[in-house]
């Protein structure tokens, strides 16, 4: 779907949030690898999903009302067959029943499980003074801890998005550290690229948060994504 139709219905429903999926398609629009994954409507539907995305899959609840998932039980990883989908699926949907009994569901995503990797975030935000600036750092757990994180207006180079990955602090942790090998710092630099691009074409967007991302020696892949809309 072309992004600009992702950002009108959400305004059109007064959403100022996208559902995870609308934001994953954003962002892959734009370039940027994504975890593949598809809205299921029904637990029966995200068996037949899961069939045809391939094992291990992730499932998540789908709520304009839920930004923490996990908080309510609406997550759950390593799932490898169709029947434990559709029963997972179920879980899940008695989970947010008891835990947020008002929330609306959209559905449940059936994302195809990424395998292991190092965790980096890439986000963004409209400044009032510089407008869409993008930023870079450790993702997980390591981006609130140790707020180890680059800055750069757009529009942005390839070789701008490539001192950004290499001037966080701790960068020696991409360069390959101990039995971890090095990141794909290209793969990296697309990613940030195309959250730039994002950001200059759709003035809507306010914000977006990809995290995590994981970074392998050959590529790198999405796996979340928040995007958040202007008011007014």
């Amino acid at each position: 779907m072309n992004p600009r139709d992702i950002i009108k219905r959400a305004i059109g429903e007064n959403r100022f949030k996208l559902l995870e999926h609308e934001a994953l398609e954003l962002v892959k629009y734009y370039g940027a690898p994504v975890a593949e994954a598809r809205l299921a409507k029904t637990p029966e539907e995200a068996g037949k999903i899961a069939d045809e995305l391939g094992y291990p899959v992730v499932l998540k609840i789908v709520s304009p009302d839920i930004s923490h998932k996990s908080d309510v039980g609406g997550v759950i990883l390593n799932v490898r067959s169709r029947e434990e989908a559709v029963e997972k699926a179920k879980q899940i949907l008695r989970n947010v029943s008891k835990n947020a009994p008002n929330a609306r569901v959209s559905g449940i995503l059936v994302q195809k499980q990424a395998k292991p990797g190092l965790e980096v975030i890439v986000g963004g935000l409209r400044d009032n003074i510089f407008g869409p600036v993008v930023m870079f750092g450790l993702g997980g757990i390591f981006v609130e801890v140790l707020k180890d994180v680059s800055f750069r207006v757009a529009p942005l180079s390839e070789e701008d998005a490539l001192e950004m990955i290499s001037e966080i602090k701790s960068s020696r942790i991409l360069e390959g550290f101990r039995n971890m090998p090095p990141v794909d710092k290209k793969a990296l630099a697309k990613i940030i690229l195309a959250v730039a691009k994002l950001l200059e074409e759709n003035p809507e967007v306010d914000s977006l948060d990809l995290n995590p991302i994981m970074a392998y020696p050959d590529g790198a892949l999405v796996v979340d994504a928040r995007v958040i809309l202007r008011r007014g």
